[in-house]
């Protein structure tokens, strides 16, 4: 039987199931995985069997099982994308690797990072491909500052600042501000993207933190809705990090100051395809060229080539990891006012 691709006989998609029925699915992962050739959602799971079906239907989804089991069985499903809350990602992602199905999960990985190492550690016994979904390191804006950094257009890097500061829309806001529990608080949900984005432009990794947290009116039960730290990197880079659910008009950013020169990205700690970046040296101010793509298309680009042995994903678990592991670190030192190390 010749079971070749043909135009008479095309190969059958590569079937993605859903787990968790989330907003940043709907808004921005649905539409990325429908934009790879040979790509579709074949299917969605929540844990409320009503808010899947509707889900589906707003969404022109075919297959609703009402189990993680059921999901994990469909011969259809060859890729799961995992977006629940923080606390259940372990147990999922655990169930996909045992179903050889590949992985490309939301940060953070877990709520420890012992637990995000035993998910690693399953995936690639069962031979199957981990993505963390840091989308910022997708971000063109990012990518030229990397490129810069990397070609010594601002010398060798000393300081960074992030500014991270948002006001979390009241659709988001739910379990992120009130169930320490499901991994709630803004370092576990902002936090770790900074931490990914610092170690992919600088090429360096977090050592140790220093931080304090607070809570306004909006965090509930203990959690902290903003947080400032200083992270040192392994190349000697001190970086400064503010992040918040609670500030309602400020703009994000990041800069890196070296030795000759900085780069300041304005706008662009950002899920939207927006922002600008400037270069400034002895030559004066240089604003520079950038050609603005859909982060989320780019990152599921780069998962479905590494399910096809073509190179890594954008974020791979190792660097979810990572993130995890200066989150963490940042959450203690909050808790203790002491430096606290980057532990693997």
């Amino acid at each position: 039987m010749n079971s070749e691709k043909t135009p008479e006989n095309p190969a059958p998609p590569i079937g993605w199931g859903l787990i968790g029925a989330s907003t940043i699915a709907a808004e921005h992962m649905l539409g990325a995985i429908r934009a790879q050739a040979g790509h579709e959602v074949v299917a969605v799971m929540s844990s409320s069997a009503q808010r899947g079906r509707e889900y589906a239907r707003k969404n022109a989804i075919a297959s609703v099982p009402e189990s993680l089991d059921a999901l994990l069985a469909n011969p259809q499903v060859q890729a799961v994308y995992i977006s629940t809350t923080n606390e259940l990602h372990k147990a999922q992602v655990l169930a996909a690797a045992a179903a050889g199905k590949h992985v490309l999960c939301e940060k953070p990985l877990a709520l420890t990072v012992a637990d995000a190492r035993e998910m690693l550690a399953a995936c690639q016994a069962a031979g199957v491909v981990m993505a963390t979904n840091h989308h910022l390191r997708n971000a063109a804006t990012h990518r030229k500052m990397r490129e810069l950094i990397a070609q010594g257009a601002i010398g060798r890097p000393l300081f960074a600042r992030v500014f991270h500061a948002v006001y979390l829309p009241a659709h988001l806001q739910g379990w992120r501000l009130e169930r320490p529990q499901a991994g709630g608080g803004v370092i576990l949900d902002i936090t770790v993207h900074d931490a990914d984005t610092l170690r992919f432009l600088l090429g360096a990794e977090p050592v140790e933190v220093v931080a304090l947290s607070h809570s306004t009116a909006l965090a509930k039960q203990g959690l902290e809705d903003g947080v400032m730290a200083v992270v040192r990197f392994d190349n000697g880079v001190l970086a400064q990090i503010h992040d918040a659910f609670s500030v309602r008009h400020a703009q994000t950013g990041i800069e890196i100051h070296g030795e000759s020169g900085s780069l300041v990205g304005r706008n662009v700690m950002t899920q939207h395809p927006v922002g600008e970046v400037v270069l400034r040296d002895a030559r004066g101010e240089t604003l520079l060229p950038i050609a603005h793509e859909n982060l989320y298309v780019r990152g599921v680009a780069a998962f479905c080539a590494a399910m096809r042995g073509d190179g890594p994903p954008a974020a791979s678990a190792e660097d979810g990891v990572r993130s995890l592991a200066t989150a963490v670190a940042v959450l203690h030192a909050c808790k203790t006012g002491q430096r606290t190390p980057v532990i693997l």
